[in-house]
């Protein structure tokens, strides 16, 4: 299982952290496909998507009204497709590489009892309704979690930017990237001792600088609609109802 060396607490507990003063109302959480899977290694393990779902139940008891978005790397990553696949089609088995992580998502968040909907940027009636934007804000209204499979439905487009767009959409009051490390660098931390995290950074110093927390069409979006990104490490325990609770957590992007 994938958690902070530093978190000894057992994993299997979803009670409401106490005290913590919600912050966000409503949220959009950005998940990235390999977080469902062991470190590694490919397509989704149980005990991984167990420990993402009890940190969920968390902020969900909260309060907060989530959407979630999921990538599709644990499964299929178009960048590595070689020279027999071309890149449109590529793109479409990632997207359904997303609808099988919310597939799997669902159903862990429903063994916890939490209300749950898939909505898919490409139409698959037998498995997901469609995405309609009403529809998404009703269920979260109703304080049904919504996941949001199938990217932006369109080619050349990142589910980081589906993320943003949804997130946009469903006037979510920020954006929650949970990713491998705990916030922003001034460089890959992995390749660079030296490399510093940043608590906070402007829109635009992330793009200029490069910093690799989203793509620039991502980041592009979200600064226009000024919507701000929380960046935080996933496997630490509470770290997500921390997020949502306005808790200092990760590196906040804002304008």
């Amino acid at each position: 299982m994938k958690s902070s060396s530093s978190d000894s607490a057992s994993q299997t507990s979803a009670a409401p952290l106490k005290g913590a003063q919600t912050r966000y109302s409503r949220v959009l959480l950005k998940l990235s496909g390999e977080s469902l899977c062991k470190e590694g290694e490919h397509g989704i393990d149980s005990s991984e998507l167990s420990w993402i779902a009890q940190e969920i139940k968390k902020a969900y008891d909260e309060g907060v009204q989530m959407g979630i978005v999921v990538g599709g790397g644990n499964i299929w990553r178009g960048a590595n497709r070689g020279e027999a696949i071309g890149r449109v089609t590529a793109d479409y088995m990632g997207m359904l590489a997303t609808v099988m992580n919310a597939m799997a998502l669902q159903d862990a968040l429903e063994d916890l009892h939490i209300p749950t909907r898939v909505q898919t940027a490409i139409e698959i009636s037998k498995l997901a309704e469609p995405y309609i934007r009403r529809r998404a804000i009703r269920h979260l209204e109703k304080n049904r979690v919504v996941i949001f499979a199938g990217g932006t439905g369109n080619p050349y487009f990142t589910t980081d930017t589906a993320a943003a767009l949804r997130a946009v959409e469903i006037e979510a009051q920020a954006l929650l990237k949970a990713t491998q490390v705990d916030g922003v660098y001034t460089d890959d931390p992995k390749k660079n001792k030296n490399a510093k995290r940043l608590d906070e950074v402007r829109f635009m110093d992330s793009i200029r600088d490069r910093l690799k927390v989203m793509d620039a069409t991502a980041l592009t979006l979200c600064m226009e609609n000024q919507m701000p990104v929380l960046v935080f490490d996933l496997h630490v325990k509470g770290n997500i109802a921390l997020a949502v609770g306005g808790k200092k957590v990760g590196t906040l992007i804002k304008e």
